[in-house]
């Protein structure tokens, strides 16, 4: 058995342990969270849903153990044709996408059925084209025209055209890049005003959308923002308010699997608010120890990053990671009501497809890294990573 795992699964182990525990959470949160879709669509079959959600899984560790065993090489120049895709469908989705909850996030592909949101394929490759113009740019990584422009253009481009369907996203990918170019040594006066123009160019995108009627959803970040402040408005703190109950019934031991209650009243328990579902069945331990799941990835990612020999793998597991980091601490707040209603799935938990397979991607990727992480040759343009001695 040991030979078989030391053969087939390389790479951070820990990292793959994170995967496996993730899993097994959204399987048992997904089929006990999805009984009111399958009384409303399914004549009350919740077989159908764990089935799915099981093909779903098994998909995505597919993708999980495939991307770890591709060299993390085959992503620096894989990282500007995806760049190149993603500009065109991010307008494409704009324009022509499929409108749900007053939003054009969704594509769809024509004879399929199939739905994608572009914004997943875009921060993709947001962070591993940083990665790559990081790990280009280190010589001249203090200077405005050769080191900060050519990464700070095309994270305004790729968040600017993200921001209208999706703000919570573009918030958090912005943000990602922010880091990674603080982590890559980039001027601090020059990251303050970036974050200055970033402020100035949302604000007057929020003026000029409110003087002339809801362009984008910016009704909705207004509506979901006065709720929370104000916290007085019933209806408007519904999926909230649910979330609270469900977290405050599940104590510290929770109320066993598959006895959720709020399940019944809580608007996408199986999505956006599966975290107050996992407390109210698992309880107060079981939402730590996720929490301490993604931590732990991030920490491995750190180790990873440390021990790299070159700088491009360093940049890109240290991004990705960072990335599904956050975005899951955004959706556990969001169900403890610490923030607003922001719609991001909880990476690798979440019932869904797309998500749930661009989170196995990075997580593979990631992985690859650490599985090739003592390799020391560099690609066309990249710089040496610094010793840690």
């Amino acid at each position: 058995m040991g030979t078989f795992v030391d053969k087939y699964f390389k790479g951070d182990r820990a990292i793959w342990l994170v995967v496996i525990l993730l899993s097994a959470f959204s399987l048992l949160v997904v089929y006990s969270s999805t009984g009111s879709l399958a009384f409303r669509y399914h004549g009350g079959n919740t077989t159908y849903f764990l089935v799915k959600q099981l093909v779903f899984l098994v998909l995505a560790l597919s993708i999980v153990f495939v991307t770890h065993l591709i060299s993390y090489r085959v992503y620096y120049p894989l990282s500007s044709l995806l760049m190149l895709i993603s500009i065109p469908l991010l307008l494409f989705t704009l324009v022509f996408g499929t409108r749900l909850n007053e939003a054009s996030r969704w594509l769809e592909i024509p004879g399929l059925g199939i739905t994608f949101q572009s914004s997943d394929v875009a921060k993709f490759a947001l962070v591993m084209y940083m990665a790559k113009i990081l790990s280009q740019k280190q010589k001249d990584i203090k200077d405005l025209k050769q080191g900060f422009l050519p990464l700070a253009l095309p994270v305004i481009l790729i968040c600017g055209l993200i921001l209208p369907a999706n703000f919570s996203t573009a918030a958090l990918l912005g943000l990602t890049c922010w880091i990674m170019m603080y982590v890559g040594r980039v001027n601090l006066k020059y990251l303050l005003g970036f974050t200055g123009i970033g402020v100035a160019l949302f604000a007057i995108f929020v003026v000029v959308a409110l003087h002339f009627g809801d362009v984008g959803r910016v009704h909705t970040w207004k509506n979901r923002i006065e709720n929370f402040v104000s916290g007085d408005n019933p209806d408007g703190n519904y999926q909230v308010e649910q979330s609270k109950i469900a977290i405050a019934n599940g104590g510290i031991t929770g109320k066993g699997p598959g006895r959720s209650t709020q399940r019944n009243f809580l608007p996408h328990p199986y999505s956006d608010f599966i975290y107050a579902i996992i407390i109210e069945e698992y309880g107060l331990f079981a939402g730590l120890f996720i929490i301490s799941l993604y931590l732990i990835l991030l920490y491995r990612s750190a180790v990873i990053v440390r021990k790299a020999k070159r700088t491009f793998p360093a940049f890109l597991a240290f991004g990705l990671a960072l990335l599904l980091t956050m975005q899951a601490m955004v959706n556990m707040a969001v169900a403890v009501n610490l923030i607003p209603v922001t719609g991001q799935p909880l990476p690798m938990i979440s019932m869904g497809g797309t998500s749930l397979f661009f989170s196995s991607a990075a997580f593979g990727i990631i992985l690859s890294v650490s599985r090739l992480q003592s390799k020391k040759e560099l690609f066309d343009g990249e710089e040496p990573a610094e010793s840690n001695n």
